[in-house]
């Protein structure tokens, strides 16, 4: 004859059971998305600019204007024009609107291939791109290991 078997189980070792597969679960998950990350990161992203402000200079009617660029770690902040006397505002006057569009465009990560140049400043921009290229060449982290 068979006997029956009555297994009884306390409802407390159940919920240790369940509350360990749940970790044992959360921790293979955690482990997998770890390891399976796309990025390796071992390697370091490398810094487009060292965070800095930099100069370069154009001459307009005999006199110094400076172009300033403000950068950080990734991107332009901003551009402006420092020393500029009056006279020189005066007999340029697309000067400042032009650096102004110039800088728009070049904060909002535009490429200097993709700029929109208009046609009427056309010289006054290729000074003001070729001022701020100098600058930004300034600021590229130089290599070490050369």
């Amino acid at each position: 004859m068979r006997s029956t078997k009555i297994v009884v189980l306390q409802l407390k070792e159940i919920i240790y059971t369940a509350l360990f597969v749940v970790l044992g679960i959360c921790l293979i998950l955690l482990l997998i998305y770890m390891f399976s990350n796309k990025k390796d990161s071992s390697t370091p992203t490398m810094a487009t600019y060292v965070p800095g402000v930099y100069t370069s200079s154009i001459v307009l009617e005999k006199q110094p204007v400076n172009v300033e660029v403000v950068v950080d770690k990734n991107h332009i902040n901003s551009i402006r024009i420092t020393d500029l006397d009056s006279a020189i505002a005066t007999l340029n006057p697309a000067l400042v609107p032009t650096l102004n569009d110039l800088e728009m465009q070049l904060v909002n990560d535009t490429s200097f291939e993709n700029l929109e140049i208009h046609v009427e400043t056309k010289h006054t921009s290729s000074l003001l791109v070729n001022a701020i290229e100098k600058a930004l060449d300034k600021a590229k982290p130089k290599d070490i290991h050369k």
